[in-house]
Order: structure tokens, then C-alpha cells, then sequence
């Protein structure tokens, strides 16, 4: 084990890549270890590619803070380096008083969060902006848009490559150990098994994060990192129906559900799709249920009046990685140096789940000031 690097971050999705860019400079040797074949292939691929405004997360939380900053941010770095994206708005739509009630929550919580340019909108107004949505009340969010998730990481990708970080695919951690300096860290390629050392490792690993924490010897149990996997299909809208709405559409989530709702999303070529819905599995399963169908259509339609069931075909499935299991309440990111742990110099991210995506260009500066001071003190 006679080689040393700098920094290693395991897994090549946006918030890996992200951080990355941000930690590598000349003189410093950074690896991004990733087992898949290329960058991107599990949650950052799989997602709505929405950037999130912050209404959702309550007030102070990470999930709150960095939504916010991160929505700034990742306009401002779309526009400076060509990176697709629209900032069409985003409705959050209430079809009964019930969740009128709702909807007046969270436009407080985005209030209190700082979102820009939030707006209720009544019945009259929803109907000028939206005049094909069925609904009574709504939230109006300006700062809500959509992105080229493949282009953003291959912008970070390219970033961190120019300021001389390696990523190296098709490369599986499978085992750390703790070391005087730092970490020996036991990977697995094409050619075999190897180990070498590093000073900081920065777990970005999504899906298997709970797993790396636990190979450093985090009890996941009491530390409250067991991973829970949920699910969410996809349904593609046909029949030219994507004309017939201009917004990204969302309903009033439920308490106790684990996601935002089935709502509306599009590409940046125009294309609708419905989902994501929510359900907790055991194992990741990419295929698609076709027997949701029914059920896309049935949540679809209390909004979407047009919405016909032949208009729907199965398109794609992401995985989240959820610290909450079903049922439970709210919990945050866990992005933390786990110095106090024993472990100086191994840093978590762990149940980065949407909106990460928006999130990535904030965690990628919160991480590198971390990474700043455990350098400067090793």
C-alpha cells in the first residue's frame, strides 16, 4: 500500500462529481471512485430533473438551505456554461378545501425559507396561467425549472478532470480501514484487487452510502443510517397532451407519504411525463410496473382533466435513497466529518435524495470547506 492520495470520494453521481470539481486543484491528487460503467447511471439519471425552489423542507433544515442557495447557484452556473435548462414554474395545485389548508402551509414554509417570488393563486388565476388544470387553489413558484442532468455532471466531470482529478468507472470499494493518516482504502476493477491510501474520503456513494459508513466501522443502526429504498415510476404522456400545459405541475403532497405526489414534468425537448409514485422496496428492481397504470391515471386525472389512460406508457424507474422509512417522520440530509466518531477525515453524505440534484452545487461548497479544514490540520 505504497500509494497515497489527497482526497477520494466514492461514487460518480451529481454530488460526487460536484464536490469533485470543487476539491480539485493542481498539486492535489483526487480520485472519484465509481462502480458503474460511467458517471450518473443510478439516482442523478433517474430523477424529474427538476431544479427545486425550497418549499417543501422545514425552515433551517439542510434540505432547506441548501435548495435555496443551490437553486441560485445552479442558474447561474447553467447560464455561464451553456448547460440546458428552462425556468418554467412549477404550480402546486389544491382540488378540495382540505388541501387548500395544506397549500396555505407551504407557501408559509417557502416564505420562511426565503423562496423568491412565491404566490397563492386563486381559482381566477389559476385558470389565466393554467386554463386546462382543474383546481380551486394554487401555489405559484417562478423559480422552479428543469435541467440537462447529463450535461451538468459532465460539465462537473470536465471540471474536475481540467483541475486534475481522475475518475476512475468500473470500480467498487470493498473494504476501509482506518490508518494513522488517514484511510486504507480496498477497491475492486477489471484487473483485480488493490488497496492504496488516502488522507480525506468523502462517501457519496447514494444507494450503497449506508454501506461505506458502515465498512469504516459506523454502527448505521445507532447512528441512524440505515438506508430505506423507495421507488418511483415514470409514465411518458402521448397524444400531444404536453401542449395542453405550459408549467410543471404538482399536487399537494400528503402527510405521511414519501414523496411529492404524482405531478407533471418535462424534458427540455418538450416531452410530459407523470410520476414519480412512492413505494418502499427491498432491492433495486429498474424495470417498470406496468400494472401502476391504472393508478398514474386515476392520480393524474383529479388535475389533469384531459389526461385520457391510452395517452400513458411506461418510460423509466429511479431509486431514492430515503434515511426515513415508511411512515416516519421528516429527516434531513446527514452530511457530516465524523471527527467526533473517531474518524477524522471521512466525510458522510448520506441520504441525498431529491432534490439533490438542485442541491449539488451548495453541498459541493459546504463539503469543500470541510475538506479545507481536515487538510489544513492533517
Amino acid at each position: 500500500m505504497s500509494y497515497q492520495v489527497d482526497i477520494t470520494i466514492v461514487g460518480a453521481g451529481v454530488i460526487g462529481l460536484a464536490i469533485a470539481s470543487q476539491v480539485a486543484r493542481e498539486g492535489r491528487e483526487v480520485y472519484v471512485l465509481e462502480k458503474n460503467e460511467t458517471f450518473g447511471q443510478e439516482a442523478s439519471s433517474r430523477n424529474s430533473e427538476v431544479i427545486h425552489s425550497g418549499i417543501y423542507y422545514p425552515k433551517d433544515s439542510l434540505k432547506a438551505t441548501t435548495c435555496v442557495e443551490g437553486n441560485a447557484l445552479l442558474y447561474e452556473l447553467c447560464q455561464k456554461h451553456g448547460i440546458g435548462h428552462k425556468k418554467i414554474g412549477k404550480i402546486v395545485v389544491a382540488t378540495d378545501d382540505a388541501e387548500v389548508n395544506e397549500l396555505e402551509k407551504f407557501w408559509e414554509r417557502g416564505r420562511g425559507n426565503g423562496v423568491n417570488g412565491l404566490r397563492m393563486l386563486s381559482q381566477q388565476e389559476l385558470r389565466k396561467l393554467e386554463p386546462n388544470i382543474t383546481g380551486i387553489a394554487a401555489i405559484f413558484s417562478p423559480s422552479t425549472g428543469i435541467i440537462d442532468s447529463w450535461t451538468l455532471m459532465s460539465y462537473f466531470v470536465g471540471k474536475a478532470g481540467d483541475n486534475g482529478a481522475h475518475v476512475a468507472y468500473r470500480t467498487a470499494v470493498v473494504g476501509v480501514d482506518k490508518t494513522p493518516g488517514g484511510y486504507k482504502v480496498s477497491v475492486e476493477d477489471r484487473d483485480g484487487y488493490f488497496c492504496f491510501a488516502t488522507k480525506v474520503l468523502i462517501n457519496c456513494a447514494g444507494l450503497q452510502s449506508d454501506k461505506v459508513a458502515g465498512m469504516v466501522g459506523i454502527d448505521i443502526a445507532e447512528a441512524g443510517y440505515k438506508l430505506h429504498y423507495c421507488r418511483g415510476e415514470y409514465f411518458s404522456v402521448g397524444g400531444g397532451k404536453s401542449k395542453l400545459v405550459s408549467r410543471l405541475i404538482y399536487p399537494v403532497p400528503k402527510a405521511g407519504e414519501a414523496g411529492l405526489g404524482i405531478h407533471v414534468n418535462f424534458d427540455l425537448g418538450g416531452r410530459m411525463r407523470l410520476g414519480p409514485n412512492a413505494d418502499y422496496v427491498d432491492t433495486i428492481d429498474y424495470r417498470v410496473d406496468d400494472s401502476q397504470k391504472r393508478a398514474f391515471y386515476e392520480s393524474a386525472a383529479k388535475f389533469l382533466p384531459f389526461i385520457a389512460y391510452d395517452d400513458l406508457e411506461p418510460e423509466m424507474v429511479g431509486i431514492r435513497a430515503k434515511l426515513q422509512a415508511g411512515g416516519e417522520d421528516f429527516r434531513d440530509f446527514v452530511i457530516s466529518h465524523e471527527c467526533d466518531r473517531g474518524l477524522p477525515g471521512f466525510v458522510s453524505l448520506i441520504g441525498i435524495e431529491s432534490p439533490g440534484l438542485t442541491r449539488a452545487p451548495a453541498i459541493a461548497q459546504y463539503v469543500g470547506k470541510l475538506v479545507e479544514e481536515v487538510l489544513h490540520n492533517c
